[in-house]
């Protein structure tokens, strides 16, 4: 435990015990990381200068090109989210499907995860589902738990499908391409999508009376008009994934690229369905100010932290601690797994993200993890802290837009399904990593043993034979003068001749 001294344990529980009184997390990794900082100084753990790299980290945080994605995605998102082609989508798919038991909460799955490929805001995908679907559901005759439940588990689906803010901030944690990660994400996110949907399916084959079918009044007749509203709904959708997907990996643009033209397909679209106002503009360059800034104010407080936490040999524990837990590579899974879960109660993904995942990364790779797998995985994890009763946003969410009739024990109680099947999505990606790693490009397969370097002759007669150009070999043996050396090139064997 104190193999590194006891600054290290210090330091960590310092951060810790500054997160459970309540200060905000930016500035709590500040101050551990300043206070440590100096009392490294004071006993001799580095010298002054070491903290001299404070402000080129800090540099490296505001001119790196990468974090650039974050405020074009979350623009992108926030204009998606008030321009109402969430309620056409779930108005039409719900009609679409409310004729088959379930059909609702089909329409509530699939919503979300095409909400989440051009939206990623958690927030804004349970707040309008919820708004729209919860009332309808419970009016019909839909378990509540049931109804709460699918609608923040749809919620949080953004987290794991591209374009995710989460999967960019663990790119640049892992130092991996933010295309291979997305890459990466495309398995687990249809899992997770058909894990749902096989549920409903599950509920509406033996308990058929929580998720009835609509009515006739309720979802009309359906025609031509009711599939075109569907299709008005998800071709500039379908459209607009390709723009900011297919361009990244296709290789076409760079991942800020990319969320530039998703910017511009956003207003695009709002455009067509005549929502796009200044009003709107401004709010949604509100709301992305306020999330990039708490983004950056995490990460230069964590650069902080870890600066002085490896000047504090803090690395070195963390690496000692984990590669001695028992059971190597899957001892240390299953390990981090249940600790991220853990501390998933508490911390946002953002936070998890910027100040543990740095003293993971690099026990990960020591031990031959892949780490697009491994980012992958903790991704689809972090994504249960959002349906953690009691503390799971996507459940406080939920509970700010649901009638009064629906009880906070209902909400709690609806999640825990759902969160079993998030967890039944981690034990997959552990033992099949196929289906992360099925997606990215494999270089080719090289056996070095079965290349052969041939040097070909210089036609003296003697194959491959390199010339000795009259200078001795390294074995000893004693020059042969060569009679007609090089073609084009003279005899070092013999004198030089001078012509007159």
């Amino acid at each position: 435990m104190f193999e590194y001294g006891i600054m290290p344990p210090a330091m960590f529980l310092g951060m810790i015990i500054f997160m459970l009184y309540g200060f905000p997390v930016a500035f709590s990794l500040s101050a551990v990381g300043l206070f440590f900082g100096l009392l490294g100084i004071a006993t001799g753990h580095f010298e002054f200068a070491f903290m001299q790299a404070l402000p080129f980290r800090i540099f490296g945080i505001v001119s790196n090109d990468l974090l650039l994605a974050i405020p074009f995605f979350t623009f992108m998102g926030a204009v998606l989210e008030r321009c109402g082609l969430a309620e056409d989508l779930l108005e039409g798919t719900g009609k679409l499907f409310g004729a088959i038991p379930g059909g609702l909460a089909y329409a509530v799955i699939l919503v979300g995860a095409i909400l989440g490929a051009i939206t990623g805001t958690v927030a804004a995908s349970v707040i309008t589902m919820g708004v729209i679907s919860l009332p309808i559901m419970l009016k019909y005759g839909y378990n509540p738990r049931l109804a709460t439940g699918v609608i923040a588990a749809s919620g949080t689906i953004t987290q794991v499908i591209p374009p995710s803010l989460v999967l960019i901030v663990l790119a640049d944690q892992l130092g991996r391409s933010v295309g291979d990660m997305y890459l990466g994400a495309i398995g687990p996110s249809i899992l997770q999508v058909v894990i749902f949907l096989l549920f409903i399916l599950a509920m509406s084959i033996f308990r058929p009376k929580d998720v009835p079918a609509l009515p006739l009044e309720a979802r009309g007749e359906l025609n031509a008009a009711l599939v075109f509203k569907v299709l008005w709904g998800m071709i500039p959708s379908i459209v607009l994934i390709f723009l900011v997907l297919g361009t990244i990996f296709m290789g076409l643009a760079t991942p800020t690229e990319a969320g530039a033209l998703g910017v511009v397909g956003a207003m695009v679209l709002a455009a067509m369905h005549r929502r796009l106002t200044w009003d709107l503009i401004k709010q949604g360059m509100h709301s992305t100010m306020t999330i990039t800034s708490m983004v950056v104010f995490i990460l230069v407080g964590a650069t902080c932290f870890s600066l002085v936490f490896q000047g504090m040999d803090g690395g070195l524990w963390i690496e000692f601690l984990l590669s001695h837990v028992p059971g190597g590579a899957v001892g240390f899974l299953i390990f981090v797994n249940i600790f991220v879960f853990f501390l998933a109660f508490f911390l946002d993904f953002f936070e998890i993200a910027f100040i543990v995942l740095p003293m993971l990364a690099p026990v990960a790779n020591a031990l031959g993890i892949d780490l697009i797998w491994f980012g992958v995985l903790l991704c689809v994890n972090m994504q249960t802290s959002f349906m953690h009763p009691p503390f799971g946003f996507a459940l406080f969410y939920l509970r700010s837009i649901a009638p009064k009739s629906v009880k906070t024990k209902d909400i709690y109680l609806g999640a825990i399904p759902w969160l079993g099947m998030q967890l039944i999505l981690v034990g997959i990606i552990i033992f099949w990593p196929e289906s992360v790693t099925y997606w990215l490009d494999k270089s080719p397969d090289v056996d070095l043993n079965t290349i052969k370097i041939e040097i070909p002759g210089f036609g003296n007669g003697s194959g491959n034979q390199m010339p000795n150009f009259g200078l001795p070999p390294m074995d000893g043996v004693p020059a042969q003068p060569s009679q007609q050396g090089l073609p084009g090139m003279p005899n070092f064997g013999q004198p030089p001749k001078i012509n007159p």
